[in-house]
């Protein structure tokens, strides 16, 4: 079955991320899923769309991700069209109680692997000569301040300020890199958020 193209996601298995790669599926695409763990929102998919195909990756150890993403799962062989970063953890907590390990997991997940993910991936464009589309998503408490949200909000605008450059870099080759700064959304990860959190960020 023929595609629009190929497309690598991270984070498929729920919330945001499985919106995206349903959508993108439904309109032909051929979509390179990618979460941590494998459940039912997977089984669904891959039951549903032929053009699916999963991987389950752990984000948080990012020095795997040549092997195991781009020569396990995508070769060069594929051409990528898009990449849509939507993965990430929160580690909401005061300043002042920031755990290093919590923080470099963080960080590994939100910014470190993202821009690993990047680089193969437009390796795999300039050798395909695709003009690719890569997205990234970042956050609103990237702008605005929220009490508790210093660490996650700092790993999201790091990735503002990264995609803003790799589109200086290589937008001559017609390789585009942009975010979607998303409002608050009920989802898996805002769920940790007590009443009173929620209140203050929809206020």
């Amino acid at each position: 079955m023929a595609s629009k193209g190929n497309i690598l996601i991270t984070g498929v298995s729920k919330g945001v991320g499985e919106v995206i790669c349903r959508t993108l599926l439904m309109d032909g695409y051929a979509v390179y899923g990618i979460s941590r763990h494998k459940n039912t929102v997977i089984d669904g998919l891959e039951n549903e769309f032929p053009l699916f195909r999963y991987k389950s990756f752990d984000l948080s150890e990012p020095k795997n991700i040549k092997q195991e993403l781009f020569s396990n799962f995508i070769t060069n062989a594929i051409p990528l069209h898009g990449v849509v970063n939507n993965a990430a953890m929160a580690y909401d907590d005061l300043i002042t109680n920031v755990n290093d390990d919590k923080l470099t997991s963080m960080f590994g997940v939100n910014t470190i692997a993202p821009i690993l993910i990047v680089k193969y991936a437009i390796r795999n464009m300039i050798l395909n000569r695709v003009g690719g589309s890569i997205v990234h998503l970042s956050s609103v408490s990237a702008h605005t301040g929220y009490k508790g949200l210093a660490m996650y909000a700092a790993s999201k605008g790091a990735m503002e300020s990264f995609s803003l450059t790799t589109a200086r870099e290589w937008g001559e080759k017609g390789i585009r890199s942009n975010c979607v700064v998303a409002g608050f959304m009920e989802t898996d990860m805002s769920a940790s958020l007590n009443p009173d959190q929620k209140n203050r960020i929809y206020n």
